[in-house]
């Protein structure tokens, strides 16, 4: 069944607005032979760490490393139906996405509109409160919790946890025993600051803005979860694309495998890459006391942890936000298998919702 009108307008990974910018920038220019005679292939993504297999991938280019004589064109997209959208009419090809808009993208076009084809990161997410205010999780009944946006991957996980703890919370106004106020992250530092919230269940790296402006963190998303590991980044492309040009991204998976392996051997180098690009788009790097703390807590995969997938459109469901949908086939992961046994590693699972 299709998504709610609800989520379709509201599903974004972090709720930073809805524009995006193109960046045709790259370390490495597009020398050699054209995969499939294709002259580019346009890759989205979010201004954001969660997002940093992306970041880094364009900073030093290792995408067109991997790509040749196909260049590689970059877009930045600040809420995730916004680069739904742009997939949908073929704006972009591929795109770095968090998991509600990847479920309802997929849902709304009745399964017919993009694939899931890897993972990028888990982790990264926290409940940050005013330890004046707040000092366990049971004080956080009655009080005002910012999350990035109403239906957003965030503000799902956040009532889930408001459920479990048997209390109340009218999902659509966010008022009950809990206020949930949906706040843009840009924000979400002055909101604290101003008082006018007691706390977020936010992304990195606005969870560690708030701890540098005094707000403690009293819970990690990743601790209600098996293993401690949760997608909040996929990969996704338009099923089109991938048809008619398979190889193209074969090569784009590549780049982001090694790119991966890249983070994981050089963490600082990686770390300082995604800032300098960050910088670069957004006209300011993020200070040390923010980028550090928010860095470890994010968790740089090929996995896309599909189980977890899964458990988190149910929790959309449980909360009133998405009607049940029907995901099956909304992953093939066959081109990153193929990529990650070329690589000596080993393959990922779909947990059932695979192309049959």
């Amino acid at each position: 069944m299709a998504a709610l009108p609800l989520l379709a307008l509201a599903a974004t990974a972090c709720g930073y607005g809805s524009q995006s910018k193109d960046d045709d920038t790259s370390k490495v220019a597009a020398v050699g032979k054209k995969i499939d005679g294709l002259a580019s292939v346009r890759i989205g993504y979010f201004p954001n760490l969660t997002h940093a297999t992306a970041l880094v991938g364009d900073q030093e280019g290792l995408f067109q490393k991997e790509l040749g004589g196909t260049k590689a064109s970059y877009s930045q997209f600040n809420a995730g139906p916004a680069e739904i959208e742009a997939l949908n009419s073929g704006s972009i090809d591929i795109g770095w996405i968090g998991p509600s808009p990847a479920i309802n993208g997929y849902s709304t076009t009745n399964g017919k509109g993009l694939r899931i084809i890897g993972g990028s990161a888990s982790g990264g997410v926290k409940l940050v409160v005013n330890p004046k205010k707040i000092t366990s999780l049971k004080d956080v009944k009655g009080k005002k919790i910012a999350t990035p946006q109403l239906g957003n991957t965030q503000d799902v996980a956040f009532l889930n946890w408001i459920a479990e703890q048997g209390w109340k919370v009218d999902p659509q106004s966010g008022k009950g025993d809990v206020s949930v106020v949906r706040t843009d992250n840009k924000i979400t530092p002055d909101a604290y600051k101003s008082g006018s919230v007691d706390g977020a269940w936010v992304p990195e790296p606005t969870a560690s803005k708030l701890v540098a402006e005094g707000g403690k963190v009293l819970l990690d998303e990743a601790d209600l979860w098996p293993d401690k590991k949760f997608v909040i980044t996929n990969i996704i492309v338009s099923q089109k694309f991938l048809k008619e040009h398979p190889d193209v991204v074969e090569a784009v998976l590549r780049g982001s495998v090694k790119t991966n392996a890249w983070i994981s051997a050089h963490p600082d180098e990686a770390k300082a890459a995604a800032n300098t690009k960050l910088k670069a788009l957004s006209g300011k790097a993020l200070p040390a006391d923010v980028l550090d703390p928010a860095w470890k807590s994010i968790q740089f995969t090929n996995d896309p942890l599909a189980a977890t997938l899964n458990t988190e459109a149910e929790h959309a469901v449980k909360a009133g936000l998405l009607e049940k949908p029907k995901l099956d086939g909304i992953y093939d992961l066959a081109p990153l298998n193929k990529v990650l046994k070329a690589e000596g590693e080993s393959p990922v699972d779909d947990a059932g919702l695979g192309v049959k």
